[in-house]
């Protein structure tokens, strides 16, 4: 399944439950009823796997319902989540908690490592509970075509955790470029600070035994077996190929949102590694230029996405768009506070809502519990300063002039420049002094009542998630290519509707995971 063709409604809400929600309104209804949701004014029942870390803060933004269960492979690293929810039940294996609360589970967050994402979102989605699962969706294509198509048979409600979509100024973004006002787009830079964890290895990381009280077999999941390695858990895995998605997956899937949801992005015709430092066979460089290519879109014409990781100090990688070298590329998260538009729903975090990151105490998140509380599970990172519970809070340098450095992006229209900030929190039109006088066009998008209201609202039977797997798995689908492209060299050519490269079975190797015996996944 793609997007390709979607109306404009439909690629922003899905399709997941198109028909079942009656003109009479929703959650009370036996129809809804019959088909599983809860009325509106009933607490969902919601359970979570993986929550030492991002799924304690996910917890925390469901916290209006019924936190019932909660698993995770290492108790010890889920400490604050485990502590926090004392009446909920705790489990090691997801699976048994499945089995033994399915009938009091309505939805699961699923925040573990990315290569469990699709087994646990499918067991899940099979056994009828909607669900949230932790962005970039999946490790591989195949597996967000895979999850793609099962929320569309199982009917389930879902929701990636990409809270840019669900943000005011993603989506005015996408209506100032739907207006015509930077005309037509050909060409969009985006960029990311360097990642917290270590890239670019050179050797093989060294085996050690497994800690006590951690599941290193849970934590596999359906990936073959191997030895443990304290490269690997509980963070760093992001920056391994077998195990994570690197700085795309982590930040790319974020800054990305504003582009393939203005452009409508479909599948890319290629992608390609323009340049790398720091190649391994093991990891994902220190620093790379990639570069994917779109066909038109309706009336959009083709367009050029490049990614630039790594994006910050002397780097001379880095986008410089011409006659702009005085300029602050990237605008401020509260870009729109005075147009009098900056409106977020209620969970969103505190810095966003004041405008720029703040410096945080380690172990607090932005806007969340605080430290000790359910989104502040485990010890400190050891990859370097984190961006969440543990690692010493937000700590990004202010961008330089001129230059598209840290997390954004820039769209090159030959009308003018767009630009938007982190996931998308912020926007502007460059120059600057184009954005003091520019009013804003007419709203044609809904505004969302909070990224995981929007969620449980959707569980209760109302309008799906604005990330749902019908929007987020092409989404993941295109991302997760460029994972691909690191491995192999030149320029790969993608055919979406078969999902293979049609010049390169070294690059066909990696868009399926290979499973463990017994382990494949199935609808």
């Amino acid at each position: 399944m793609t997007n390709q063709g979607c109306s404009r409604r439909h690629f922003f809400f899905g399709a997941a439950l198109a028909g079942a929600v009656p003109a009479a309104g929703f959650g009370s209804v036996a129809s809804l009823k019959a088909l599983g949701y809860k009325p509106y004014n009933e607490k969902l029942n919601i359970a979570a796997i993986g929550i030492g870390s991002r799924g304690g803060q996910d917890i925390w933004g469901c916290r209006t319902e019924n936190i019932v269960a909660l698993c995770d492979v290492d108790h010890k690293y889920a400490a604050g989540p485990l502590g926090h929810f004392e009446k909920a039940a705790k489990y090691t294996d997801y699976r048994e908690m499945l089995d033994k609360e399915g009938k009091n589970i309505d939805a699961v967050i699923i925040a573990t490592p990315d290569h469990t994402h699709a087994s646990i979102s499918l067991d899940c989605m099979q056994r009828g509970k909607g669900v949230y699962c932790e962005k970039p969706l999946t490790r591989t294509p195949w597996e967000a075509r895979l999850l793609t198509d099962a929320a569309a048979k199982y009917k389930v409600a879902t929701q990636m955790g990409n809270q840019g979509y669900s943000h005011e100024a993603n989506r005015v973004a996408a209506e100032i470029i739907w207006s015509g006002e930077i005309g037509n787009v050909t060409e969009v830079h985006a960029s990311t600070s360097a990642p917290s964890w270590p890239q670019g290895l050179q050797t093989a990381s060294e085996e050690a035994s497994v800690p006590e009280d951690f599941n290193w077999d849970l934590w596999l999941g359906a990936l073959p077996m191997r030895p443990f390695s304290k490269a690997y858990a509980h963070f760093n895995w992001r920056g391994f190929y077998d195990f994570g998605t690197g700085p795309l997956g982590d930040w790319g899937i974020h800054v990305f949102g504003p582009v393939n949801l203005a452009l409508q992005l479909t599948a890319p015709v290629s992608v390609e590694v323009l340049k790398q430092e720091g190649k391994s066979n093991w990891t994902f460089p220190t620093r790379s230029v990639l570069c994917y290519e779109f066909p038109a879109r309706g009336n959009m014409p083709p367009v050029k996405l490049y990614w630039y990781d790594n994006a910050r100090g002397e780097n001379p990688n880095l986008y410089k768009p011409a006659g702009m070298e005085q300029e602050t590329i990237l605008p401020a998260p509260n870009g729109l506070a005075e147009k009098g538009r900056y409106v977020f729903g209620p969970d969103a975090p505190t810095p966003y809502r004041l405008g720029g990151f703040t410096q945080v105490a380690p172990g607090v998140v932005p806007g969340g519990p605080p430290a000790g509380g359910p989104g502040a599970g485990g010890p400190p990172r050891p990859g370097g300063p984190g961006r969440g519970p543990g690692g010493g809070g937000f700590r990004f340098p202010p961008p330089a002039p001129g230059v598209l450095s840290g997390n954004g992006a820039v769209f090159v229209g030959d009308k003018g420049l767009l630009a938007t900030r982190d996931r998308g929190e912020g926007v502007h039109l460059l120059p600057a002094e184009r954005w003091k006088s520019y009013q804003l066009p007419p709203q044609l998008l809904p505004r969302s009542p909070g990224h995981y209201q929007d969620w449980i609202r959707a569980c209760k039977g109302g309008e799906p998630a604005c990330s749902n797997f019908s929007v987020a798995g092409p989404f993941a689908e295109w991302v997760t290519l460029g994972a691909i492209a690191y491995r192999v060299e030149g320029k790969l050519l993608w055919e979406g509707a078969r999902q293979r490269f049609t010049n390169s079975e070294a690059a066909n190797r990696f868009v399926k995971p290979v499973f463990r015996k017994g382990s494949d996944l199935k609808l």
